[in-house]
């Protein structure tokens, strides 16, 4: 898929100062308008329009939008980070369109502007959401255009009989005073034609920590290849590091707990555009005499550490996927191949001469790096037999060595020692007995959706408002946390097509290039942070607290509820959950 690039000139209207923006041509729509439809722009006025729409959903770029307000009040506490949509239209040509938005005031005091940040959305090529379009999207699947990235240009054109929309994100500040505060959105183009729209928000008397405090457990998967091939950088250099460091630090900022690392060249045997380039160097002498080098792996864990993601490390993998290969130098003095694989298949002698060094001496140096606590041996969606094999190395050549799992096999009832167990959403959940147990001796018990749940997902066809659901759903079944396979692992070129192979569109990654956001991304932190006010209030009110009776209700019905079940009205069973918290959070506050 061919790329274009050409850079637009942004005037600064204070000093006439010109610069250059770089951005790229959005794809054509694939789908093509019905007469109506293309009717319907025959019926707009000319010049700019503007409303508001829903933080919950992807509006077209080629249909005229429907069902919108002229006014926005949303409700936050202090602390928190709240998001909005509104949406721009015209039937003309209009350069330089900007979004200016004024300080937030109320009664008692002002919010500067500088809370808010308004985003330009760019649209991406994705799958028509489909049950075909699932781990088997054949590449023949049906393709549309899908509102998703949140760019960062302070100006954009937007072309005549088009929509494209703004993201809007208040954060509300943790020494706020509650009340109601009132702004204005400025929209206008090349300096003149401006549509103001008022946008309110209440500041609730509750405090959210920030997200180094939160106790929700995210874990989204890291690529850092993925950044070092957008970046034309070398792998592992200062450069590429430095390069990673506004992508990571964005996932820090969303509360993330753990750092993924690879023991050896990609456990997953190449599933994406880029390999996962080894973290640890093995080396092999005569004597059967091993050496690792982990110069990488410590570069990497103090990386992401000193942007506050500390928790855990989770290592992939004993168990690599596809034939269990790993790879070597051998620098044995009869050896004539320097650079070696070998397949490692549990159950063989070779699965424990592999794997037993190794265990001791990474066991060893976690200690002396202070890090053996924190770290897991991880392993991702790998048969039960499989699994026993390196339960029992790990037990014996390194006890002290945590054990995690992302499984859909229900292997994790097999085991007493798992310190992170991570459940397939589609499988049976955990128990409430069973989570309660782990939390209690200090694991941690997650839940995952990938390409094989088509609903709720957070697909490039996802509606933004399933990001959210999936947080709803963990607080109902009372899950510490979620992971997802793919944080960055982008396709040739991410910001044009999200599509990769046959996987469903957006499967692999939730950001962009650039350190650039996506509503998908916007709307899981907001689900995060739902998460956090409703542990903040059992903690603070007390679980049993009949004043939360009717948010336990709430949630308790999801439970009831097929949650996979497209048909039914997700959307307003949010908001009432939304609105029910807000409530309490008043009345409590009282």
């Amino acid at each position: 898929m061919k790329k274009f690039k050409f850079f637009i000139l942004a005037f600064a209207l204070a000093g006439c100062t010109v610069s250059k923006v770089e951005t790229f041509t959005e794809a054509l729509d694939p789908v093509p308008l019905s007469q109506s439809e293309i009717k319907a722009w025959d019926g707009v006025s000319g010049g700019l329009n503007a409303m508001w729409g829903s933080a919950d959903l992807a509006y077209s770029r080629s249909l005229v939008p429907e069902n919108l307000s002229e006014s926005l009040t949303l409700a936050g506490w202090r602390g928190e980070k709240v998001s909005a949509q509104l949406l721009l239209w015209s039937a003309e040509d209009l350069k330089s369109v900007e979004c200016i938005i004024s300080d937030f005031k109320s009664d008692k005091a002002t919010l500067p502007a500088t809370i808010a940040q308004a985003r330009f959305v760019r649209y991406v090529l994705a799958d028509k959401q489909a049950k075909s379009c699932l781990c088997g999207r054949t590449n023949n699947h049906p393709s549309i255009l899908r509102a998703d990235m949140l760019d960062t240009l302070e100006k954009f054109d937007v072309n005549g009989r088009t929509t494209r929309p703004v993201w809007v994100t208040i954060n509300i500040p943790q020494d706020a005073q509650p009340g109601i505060y009132k702004a204005t959105v400025k929209v206008s183009h090349s300096g003149f034609g401006s549509v103001k729209l008022p946008l309110e928000i209440e500041v609730i008397d509750q405090q959210l920590a920030e997200p180094s405090k939160w106790s929700y457990h995210l874990d989204l998967w890291q690529h850092p290849s993925a950044v070092a091939r957008i970046e034309g950088l070398e792998m592992w250099s200062d450069a590429h590091f430095e390069a990673m460091r506004p992508v990571m630090k964005m996932l820090a900022d969303a509360g993330q707990k753990v750092i993924t690392a690879t023991l050896n060249r990609d456990p997953w045997r190449y599933q994406c555009f880029d390999d996962y380039e080894p973290m640890i160097c093995w080396t092999r002498y005569d004597n059967n005499v091993w050496e690792y080098d982990y110069t990488v792996f410590d570069k990497w864990v103090e990386f992401m550490m000193s942007l506050g993601i500390s928790k855990q490390i989770n290592c992939y993998s004993m168990l690599p996927w596809g034939d269990c290969v790993l790879d070597y130098h051998d620098k044995r003095t009869n050896s004539t191949e320097r650079n070696r694989t070998v397949r490692a298949i549990p159950g063989t002698p070779e699965f424990e001469a592999m794997w037993a060094p190794f265990l001791v001496d990474f066991a060893q140096h976690l200690k002396q790096k202070g890090w053996l606590h924190i770290t897991n041996m991880a392993i991702d969606e790998r048969a039960p037999e499989d699994m026993d094999e390196a339960a029992r190395l790990i037990k014996k050549y390194a006890p002290e060595l945590g054990f995690a799992i992302a499984d859909n096999h229900n292997s994790y009832k097999r085991y007493t020692n798992m310190r992170d167990v991570c459940v397939g959403q589609k499988q049976a959940a955990m128990t409430p007995e069973e989570i309660s147990m782990r939390r209690a001796n200090g694991d941690v018990s997650t839940f995952y959706v990938c390409c094989s749940t088509l609903f709720p997902n957070t697909f490039t066809n996802s509606e933004p408002y399933e990001s959210m659901l999936l947080s709803v759903y963990g607080v109902a079944y009372d899950y510490d946390g979620m992971l997802r396979w793919s944080y960055n692992s982008w396709p040739a070129h991410p910001t044009y097509d999200s599509r990769f192979r046959y996987w469903a569109s957006g499967d692999t990654y939730i950001v962009y290039p650039g350190a650039r956001s996506s509503m998908r991304f916007e709307r899981l932190i907001d689900g995060i942070e739902f998460t956090e006010k409703v542990r903040t209030l059992r903690a603070k009110y007390g679980e049993n607290n009949p004043a939360l009776k009717p948010l336990e209700e709430k949630l308790a019905q999801l439970k009831s509820l097929n949650i996979n079940d497209m048909s039914y009205n997700w959307r307003d069973y949010i908001s009432a959950v939304e609105t029910t918290l807000h409530s309490l959070s008043k009345s409590l506050a009282e």
